[in-house]
């Protein structure tokens, strides 16, 4: 007997010597990759206590929110290119909506694709990539929900209904589309955001037993504001408040800074009260589809082994400064709602650190366990998932453009913004601090020389000389 054990003992001495010599590999994380066409960070789990986001709130509940993400450019071909491809727009040279991503990039391989070659399988269905150009990344399966076929027009409430079937939906001259919004009397998945939840929900299902990067890109809150009417009746409009922009707040705002689309000024205020229910309604409307995601992650028992990554592509100004839309470098254009929840680490959490969406593809990479690829233009986000407030870069950056090759790029610390246009000679300065509205520009201001050279001086730097 006694040789019989000692037998056993030698049998299982490599296992206890060496105790990952027969251990099966770890399995690798699933990634589930929510984005959203100009959501800006009007959610309640970001201070709006108006706006009804609670399946957005909870994903915020299982992991990190972070309160000063930033896009590299307010704009959906050149975000998604930059954030795809982890390099910034001056790499990119996407600045617009008509250039293909891969233009000057080439064989760059896009963030889903470095997935699929680790040997994941890959799918997305509605926007990852700009729209017009969603064959520029290769993926396993790779759908577009069918268009909503209700015929009901767009509106500006009741008052403009006229006004509104008479106008063509093309773009205004010199500006973006119109805004426009109607409620539905269909069901959630009558609409496209509710097909392709459901989609996604499929193909988890269906792939449960490998390892996933499931993209679902939902296009609500982006115009026209269109969703199901119960989620339009959340909102009273006449309980809507309007910023509080000073009559003088322009006068210190370069013009090159400013948007403008026709129809806009001539709004009144209980219209532009109604556009922003409607934005509110909209994204509502989509949070419910963030729900079906999540619900579905949790009956298949996937939470344990998948990273959620949520964002919006770029920011949305609801009449901040007068303005609406984006392309500015106005904190409600450039800032973006951004949430990670990974297995492993911190919940609940909120980081006020200053990430990019160019860091999201080196964090993904460190995450599921790949290697990093060369020419990465971020800086991996892992490190704030386990200490939030754990210090991080000096700025974050953002650029737009104007006309033909006048371009206006931003450096934010985690108190100033410093925007330059051309030159130094037309730029803003805000101190986020005292004025989070951006409604005082300190540029000519004796008593911040010295914050106002310390700005253009990281900004001449540049993303290297800010990295944490």
């Amino acid at each position: 007997m006694a040789e019989l054990i000692s037998a056993r003992a030698r049998l299982w001495l490599p296992t206890l010597a060496f105790p990952n010599l027969y251990a099966q590999p770890a399995r690798r994380l699933n990634v589930l990759f929510i984005a959203v066409d100009d959501l800006n960070r009007q959610l309640h789990c970001y201070g709006n206590p108006v706006v009804r986001s609670p399946n957005i709130d909870g994903l915020a509940a299982r992991g990190v929110r972070f309160e000063r993400a930033y896009c590299q450019y307010s704009l959906f071909n050149p975000s998604r290119t930059s954030l795809l491809s982890g390099r910034r727009p001056e790499a990119t040279r996407i600045w617009d909506n008509s250039t293909p991503p891969r233009t000057y990039l080439g064989d760059v391989v896009f963030l889903p694709e470095y997935f699929r070659q680790h040997g994941y399988f890959t799918a997305r269905v509605g926007k990852i990539a700009h729209g017009a150009f969603e064959d520029a990344v290769k993926w396993d399966v790779s759908e577009s929900p069918p268009r909503a076929t209700d015929n009901g027009v767009p509106q500006r409430g009741a008052k403009a209904a006229k006004r509104a079937r008479r106008a063509q939906p093309a773009k205004p001259a010199g500006g973006g589309m119109k805004l426009e919004w109607r409620a539905t009397e269909g069901s959630d998945a009558d609409e496209p955001d509710g097909r392709t939840a459901r989609r996604i929900v499929q193909l988890m299902e269906q792939n449960r037993d490998k390892p996933f990067f499931l993209g679902a890109g939902f296009h609500k809150p982006h115009l026209p504001w269109v969703a199901p009417k119960k989620y339009f009746d959340l909102y009273d409009p006449s309980q809507i408040k309007l910023p509080s922009n000073p009559p003088s707040d322009r006068d210190d705002i370069p013009p090159v800074a400013l948007t403008r689309t026709a129809g806009d000024e001539e709004m009144t205020d209980a219209e532009r009260r109604q556009a922003i229910a409607a934005y509110h309604a909209a994204t509502s409307y989509m949070d419910a589809q963030v729900g079906v995601l999540l619900e579905a992650v949790d009956r298949l028992k996937l939470a344990d082994r998948t990273v959620i990554v949520f964002w919006g592509d770029n920011g949305f100004l609801l009449y901040e400064h007068g303005l609406w839309r984006k392309t500015c470098l106005f904190e409600p254009s450039a800032g973006v709602p951004l949430i990670i929840a990974a297995p492993g680490k911190r919940a609940g959490a909120v980081s006020p650190r200053l990430v990019e969406f160019v860091d999201l593809y080196p964090t993904l990479a460190e995450l599921c366990g790949l290697p990093l690829p060369e020419g990465l233009e971020g800086t991996s986000m892992a490190p704030l998932l386990e200490d939030p407030r754990r210090p991080w870069k000096k700025a974050a950056f953002t650029m737009t453009t104007r006309g033909k090759g006048l371009i206006g790029r931003s450096a934010r610390t985690e108190r100033y913004c410093y925007n330059e246009w051309g030159d130094e000679k037309t730029a803003e300065l805000y101190d986020h601090q005292t004025d989070p509205g951006e409604y005082t520009n300190l540029v000519n201001d004796p008593a911040q020389a010295g914050t106002l050279a310390g700005m253009r001086q990281l900004l001449r730097a540049g993303w290297m000389g800010a990295r944490p």
